[in-house]
């Protein structure tokens, strides 16, 4: 089996990956993620997919390297961000509360012998329940949204309050698994 290793820090992608059975290795990347709109939300979840697993890739001999970025998407030019606070939280929810919004994450995988490279996207949008300020205080109180692209996780409470989606849930997570597994096949690597 090849040497896997994800370049992320991220707790709900190792998670993610354990879950499938992959032996992996964790090395964060230490690059400034990109988050201005300067043409699509697409390009802009690719690109910082890449520039983590090349930074990672460079310092490497061998693996397959597994880079992503995951944000959420409000329309227009913006991006729902990981809130700064608990304020910042519960303003971001009544936002995405207000209408549906989308998650994006791209993925980029890199060879660090050859250089082979794959990147792609995932896309999916969510439909949230409106939530009053005391419930998102009892939801704060189980679970930090500091960490979470849009302040908040689907596959714990916070899926109590997402209604719908149209796509793939574990995109919402922070790695779209389906994806991901076709990408790896193209180096060699099945799960």
């Amino acid at each position: 089996m090849k040497k896997i290793i994800l370049a992320s820090g991220s707790a709900q992608r190792r998670k993610l990956l354990a879950m499938a059975g992959l032996k992996f290795t964790v090395r964060r990347s230490g690059v400034e993620e990109i988050s201005i709109i300067t043409s699509t939300c697409a390009h802009l979840v690719r690109k910082n997919a890449l520039i983590k697993a090349r930074d990672v890739a460079s310092r490497l001999r061998s693996g397959i390297v597994i880079g992503a970025d995951t944000v959420v998407y409000g329309g227009g030019k913006k991006l729902i961000l990981k809130p700064k606070d608990l304020t910042d939280a519960r303003r971001i929810l009544r936002e995405m509360f207000a209408k549906p919004h989308w998650v994006y994450t791209g993925v980029a995988i890199i060879d660090a012998v050859s250089g082979k490279t794959a990147v792609s996207h995932e896309k999916t949008k969510v439909y949230m329940h409106p939530l009053t300020r005391s419930e998102m205080d009892r939801y704060h109180k189980h679970i930090s949204p500091l960490d979470k692209a849009g302040g908040f996780d689907i596959e714990g409470r916070g899926g109590t309050f997402i209604h719908r989606i149209e796509g793939c849930y574990t995109n919402v997570i922070g790695l779209p698994m389906v994806k991901l597994r076709i990408m790896l096949k193209e180096f060699g690597v099945e799960f």
